[in-house]
């Protein structure tokens, strides 16, 4: 899948979340990226057989104090090619774009993964 595409999905995927979160997202961007860093990878100390498909990166709503301010946004990074090595067709690849999405939002609002992998398992 070209980059514009899927940059689409992705923004889509953005737009179709409930106003009540689109409305409480603060001062974070939302990229594409063909795979991880190196760093990326390290920090996200993945288990073995796990791939990166999204990254959130800043500090979550939960923790932001008083003192927080002046600061650059948070950042959540969707990666398009471990998406589509895990995906066979275009709508595989939507549905596991809007997960990731909704997934690394919820980091922005401060949800664990634990939390988040308790939740995606109570839905299947």
């Amino acid at each position: 899948m070209d980059r514009e595409k899927f940059e689409r999905l992705v923004s889509r995927a953005i737009d179709g979340l409930p106003e009540e979160f689109l409305s409480r997202l603060e001062n974070v961007d939302i990229v594409v990226a063909d795979n991880p860093s190196r760093r990326q990878l390290r920090e996200a100390e993945l288990g073995k057989n796990e791939t990166l498909l999204g990254l959130y990166e800043g500090v979550p709503q939960t923790e932001r104090g008083t003192h927080y301010g002046l600061v650059l946004p948070d950042k959540i990074t969707i990666f398009q090619q471990p998406i589509e090595a895990t995906c066979h067709r275009d709508a595989e690849i939507t549905a596991e774009i809007q997960r990731v999405v909704k997934h690394e939002i919820a980091h922005h609002f401060g949800s664990s993964d634990a939390r988040l992998d308790q939740i995606e398992k109570e839905d299947y």
